[in-house]
């Protein structure tokens, strides 16, 4: 239900179609975009982005994995690790997330567009699919990344088990000033502890 609360001026009926379609294919992946949805309005406000920019984000967060309706269930559903074909593939959920985006003419739709293309980017420029660093990364491409990455290892998936906080936390760490912005980390550090969606 969280995605469907999302503005009734901005949520068109085709986007809540894509949404539910996503849920039918694969229903973690549908919970698990809420959870980012929660988890990036909560940084967005800490860092004071203001009510357009955390409606923008809100949407980026809802959409950020969408693309992934067009992954084969063979690789999205896969246990076993992915060889390097399905590796591309599995990153090619970005683009195709961007893709559907740009159909949906949002208000914004490009600037959403891109935040989804760049979920995956990292702060040291060594991400996918543009290899794009530090700054060049938009706001809510970094929040994204943050909110994507904590609640990937907080659900558990048939290639992991679910992690506790901690281990969580500790993973992150290591990824400060690499994978995440260490600004965004330091803000993010005190609001999760304070967080309904902080695991044990």
């Amino acid at each position: 239900m969280g995605i469907f609360k999302l503005e009734d001026k901005v949520i068109c009926e085709c986007s809540k179609a894509l949404l539910l379609a996503l849920g039918q294919k694969d229903e973690h992946t549908q919970l698990h975009s809420e959870r980012v949805v929660a988890i990036s309005e909560e940084l967005g406000f800490s860092i004071g982005l203001n009510k357009n920019q955390i409606k923008i984000l809100r949407i980026s967060a809802a959409f950020h994995d969408i693309g992934k309706i067009g992954i084969p269930d063979k690789i999205l559903l896969k246990s076993t690790p992915f060889d390097d074909e399905e590796w591309k593939t599995m990153q090619s959920h970005t683009l195709k997330s961007e893709e559907l985006v740009k159909t949906l003419h949002f208000e914004n739709s490009e600037i959403i567009a891109n935040a989804v293309r760049h979920h995956h980017e990292y702060y040291n420029g060594k991400g996918y699919p543009d290899k794009l660093k530090g700054k060049e990364i938009s706001i809510y491409s970094r929040i994204l990344s943050l909110a994507d990455s904590y609640d990937a290892m907080a659900s558990p998936r048939p290639y992991h088990d679910k992690r506790s906080h901690n281990e969580i936390m500790s993973i992150l760490e290591t990824e400060n000033g690499t994978k995440h912005d260490p600004k965004l980390f330091k803000e993010f550090k005190l609001l999760i502890e304070k967080s309904k969606h902080k695991v044990d």
